[in-house]
């Protein structure tokens, strides 16, 4: 069942590269006590993800943390030393969090995999974003295949 607005989102282990290497982040402690603006995309350095979805919530990071937002999290199921490199490729810094579903066992929990492996790709994520506050969501966007809009920063903006 996929999650849908007024759920909690489920627990289990992300997780981000730092600079003392890979670490393994508590979904419970990532969505604690704050609002959070989750986006999902099938890769990192795919090419609408790449040109156009993470770029999109860099650009408008202030303004989407102008909104009462604490954070602003980049998912995919790729691995953390992937999502690390993609994350300093786009020049990120401390505006979006990047955070690896490496084995996919967070997007199942949530009920949005992506049959990608005619392709090539495996199972990864079904483009999306979310709104969670202190650890229930309260609006979420998934896209239609080969779609992109609803999940833009544009759009989360404002709908925020």
């Amino acid at each position: 069942m996929t999650i849908k607005a007024g759920d909690t989102f489920p627990s289990g282990t992300l997780y981000e590269m730092t600079a003392e290497g890979p670490s393994g982040v508590s979904t419970d402690d990532v969505f604690a006590n704050k609002t959070v603006v989750l986006f999902a995309l099938p890769g990192a350095f795919t090419p609408t993800c790449s040109a156009q979805h993470l770029p999109g919530y860099v650009a408008l990071a202030d303004q989407i943390k102008a909104k009462s937002v604490d954070e602003i999290i980049c998912f995919a199921v790729n691995d953390v030393f992937v999502m690390g490199a993609w994350g300093k490729s786009q020049n990120v810094g401390d505006k979006v969090r990047m955070m690896a579903d490496g084995s996919g066992l967070i997007t199942q929990q949530l009920g949005l995999e992506l049959d990608l492996i005619e392709a090539g790709l495996g199972t990864r994520c079904q483009r999306f974003a979310m709104v969670v506050e202190n650890g229930t969501v309260k609006s979420i966007d998934v896209e239609a295949p080969g779609e992109f809009e609803i999940s833009s920063a544009a759009h989360q903006l404002s709908r925020l």
